[in-house]
């Protein structure tokens, strides 16, 4: 048995110091901010200088400023069940609060601020827009060629999945520990 701890203490799990958690909890809340403070300006700005289903070319012909208001998710799939999406959005951003406990990774805080403040951020229009509480309609306008109509909050959601993914395939857990292919194929709990 002090064998292994030696040999513990001789290879550490990793090369790098862990950051304080006070840091990882500032990064995650700073990033959440910025993602919510973001999505939501420019949804004023959209609101307040054009009208629904105005077109106006930014860089023609790969990005269009596009006004839409969204009752579903991507692509305009389930418009008729609009409550579904806030509680599914409420549940994440309370999933996602409950993870921060296990927080210890720089590239998990910053992933979690993404889909947090971008979660947040279409929950705001889905609770307060029209036509009525938890039924409102999201706030889209960036346009790409063949592409879905998004924002800014959908922007971050998509941004910490791909960081997600990424952190998952090289088996970075979210308390920052990396599991390594091997361990994973012995049968060993990630």
């Amino acid at each position: 048995m002090t064998d292994d701890l030696a040999a513990d203490a001789a290879h550490p799990a990793s090369s790098s110091p862990r950051p304080r958690r006070g840091v990882l909890l500032s990064l995650f809340a700073g990033l959440a901010v910025f993602a919510y403070v973001f999505d939501q300006l420019t949804k004023l700005w959209v609101t307040s200088t054009m009208v629904e289903g105005e077109r106006i070319p930014v860089l023609p012909p790969l990005l269009h400023w596009y006004y839409i208001r969204n009752s579903g998710a991507a692509f305009s799939i389930g418009e008729n069940v609009t409550w579904v999406f806030s509680i599914i959005m409420v549940v994440v951003a309370v999933a996602i609060l409950f993870q921060l406990r296990k927080l210890g990774s720089v590239w998990w805080a910053l992933a979690l601020g993404l889909l947090f403040g971008g979660a947040l951020g279409n929950l705001t229009d889905r609770l307060f827009r029209e036509p009525s509480f938890g039924m409102g309609h999201v706030v889209d306008f960036i346009q790409l060629p063949n592409f879905a109509i998004f924002n800014i909050a959908d922007s971050a959601v998509v941004s910490s999945v791909v960081i997600i993914c990424l952190l998952t395939l090289r088996g970075i857990a979210l308390d920052g520990s990396r599991h390594s292919v091997a361990k994973r194929e012995g049968g060993d709990d990630v």
